[in-house]
């Protein structure tokens, strides 16, 4: 069976200009006035039954109906803090400029409010830029906060380098993993995930480095 993957093109500077920003970032020494946080976005269909489900009986599983009702989309913000393995997640409604923003707003307010500034790894995507706090905010407030960010992008094609899409997958297959008909329940199920992921005080190693890189991705670098 065939797999899809984001695949760099052959001697692409740009993206191995990003990639190494990214790997230096990841390896530099945990610095609580200057935390690496990484921040990725999905979303999820809200999905109800049109059947109630019948109940796990001795021999067999709960069986669910094939059909469904279709209740919407729920966006899901996440952050994660590899060096310290602390997360946390936003479900909203929308995905603009302004809700980027707001979660942003929270993570340098309220969770990272004694540091100095936030080493934040993102990819570029067109509402993740200092330009969404001016969309948000008066421009002192807009001004305040993106002196409080130190922006790495990911280079496009390149997802797998940001820590928060591993996240991502992890609370798919472990928390979203089943039809959920609301916004209300499914904040309710994530909150539970982030406060059991969180207690688990897991950390993330990365051991993928520049050197290694420039050995195993030769190809992704110019030829000169």
């Amino acid at each position: 069976m065939s797999k899809y993957w984001k695949i760099p093109p052959d001697g692409c500077a740009a993206f191995v200009a990003c990639m190494e920003d990214v790997l230096d970032v990841y390896h530099a020494p945990y610095d609580p006035q200057f935390p690496l946080v990484c921040m990725d976005e999905s979303n999820k269909q809200l999905v109800g039954e049109v059947h109630a489900p019948l109940a796990a009986a001795p021999g067999r599983g709960q069986i669910i109906d094939h059909e469904y009702v279709r209740n919407g989309v729920a966006e899901i913000f996440l952050e994660v803090e590899p060096l310290r393995g602390r997360r946390h997640v936003d479900i909203t409604e929308h995905r603009t400029r302004k809700d980027w923003a707001m979660f942003i707003k929270g993570m340098l307010d309220e969770r990272y409010p004694q540091a100095t500034k936030v080493r934040l790894v993102m990819d570029n995507l067109n509402t993740h830029s200092a330009a969404s706090l001016y969309e948000a905010f008066a421009p002192e407030e807009a001004r305040r906060l993106a002196q409080r960010l130190e922006i790495h992008y990911t280079p496009k094609h390149g997802s797998w380098l940001n820590v928060a899409e591993i996240e991502l997958s992890a609370i798919n297959s472990q928390c979203l993993n089943r039809r959920i008909p609301t916004i209300d329940l499914m904040r309710r199920e994530v909150a539970a995930w982030e406060l059991d992921r969180n207690n688990r005080n897991t950390t993330i190693d990365w051991r993928f480095t520049t050197e290694s890189a420039r050995i195993k991705l030769k190809r992704l670098y110019p030829k000169l």
